[in-house]
């Protein structure tokens, strides 16, 4: 099997379960050496505990990899900078950096407490942002030093909720759709060093929706983690170079690339609030509809 990943050097965040577990072992087994981040938080972000992070490492290294633990914060600024750093004292450089770490605290809105909304938007976007931002800085420099651009990689995880919306998730979705918009914005930015930046939209069975819904024993290998990670391999590798700014959503059974927001149907603008309300209505009939949770359009 060839080694899509031989020699990279890889950090994925909330490593040690579910799709980060899968990720980890993906580019391990395809040559990546790997930092297998995770707080060992619990699904709602509290505790912390490092031993499902070791045991992954541990996994990787009975394969004949190489990787080792990291413990820190993703939401935290010199956490995400110490995880950088120690990716690179390790392994000499860092190549990919895969954003994965991420909590739930759904509520419907009405009873969304504030640190239900914002220990959501801490880990998931300052999570994705905090680890990223000091990645690219390093990149940055190298660039600068080596005048040559660096063939780097940024993977960030979206989600169908922050893509779709899904209901009792308004502090989770904000913080995918972000997420999904983080991705675009940095993919631009960062283009002219060599740095793509893509994210996966994953739809897997793990603790984080077990108990979102019933599932057949169908559904559950259909949502199997293993799924998911194969589409993190490739976009990690030199072979992606060309590849950015994309939405790509895995599992359940598919791979799809989204499309995102596109401006539909338009008129002049106008003065008269009395006169909008009708042109608007009927731009409305004619565009589609929203998707469903599915990605496909509401009948």
């Amino acid at each position: 099997m060839a080694r899509l990943c031989e020699g990279r050097i890889a950090l994925v965040t909330g490593a040690a379960r579910g799709v980060g577990r899968e990720h980890a072992l993906g580019l391990a087994k395809h040559g990546a050496k790997v930092v297998v981040n995770d707080l060992g938080a619990g699904v709602d972000g509290s505790g912390a505990d490092t031993t499902p992070a070791q045991a992954v490492v541990d996994e990787i290294k009975d394969l004949g990899g190489e990787a080792i633990v990291n413990g820190d914060d993703v939401s935290s600024w010199d956490g995400a900078k110490n995880m950088i750093d120690q990716t690179i004292d390790a392994f000499g450089t860092i190549d990919v950096v895969v954003n994965n770490a991420g909590i739930l605290r759904d509520r419907m809105l009405v009873n969304m407490t504030e640190d239900e909304w914002d220990a959501v938007i801490q880990v998931h976007l300052k999570g994705t942002f905090a680890p990223s931002r000091h990645a690219a800085a390093y990149w940055r420099q190298r660039s600068k030093e080596t005048g040559e651009k660096v063939n780097a990689r940024i993977i960030n995880t979206s989600s169908t909720s922050g893509l779709y919306g899904n209901i009792g998730q308004t502090n989770y979705g904000a913080a995918k759709a972000g997420i999904a918009a983080f991705t675009i914005i940095a993919a631009r930015e960062l283009a002219r060093i060599g740095v793509t930046v893509n994210a996966i939209s994953p739809t897997a069975y793990t603790r984080m929706t077990d108990n979102l819904r019933e599932y057949t024993e169908e559904d559950i290998e259909r949502r199997d983690p293993r799924w998911v990670s194969p589409t993190i391999v490739y976009l990690s590798s030199a072979e992606a170079s060309d590849i950015t700014g994309r939405v790509i959503q895995a599992g359940n059974g598919r791979v799809a690339v989204c499309e995102g927001w596109r401006r539909g149907a338009e008129i002049d603008q106008l003065e008269d609030a009395e006169a909008i309300g009708p042109m608007i209505r009927d731009m409305i009939s004619n565009v589609r509809m929203n998707s469903g949770m599915d990605g496909l359009e509401l009948d």
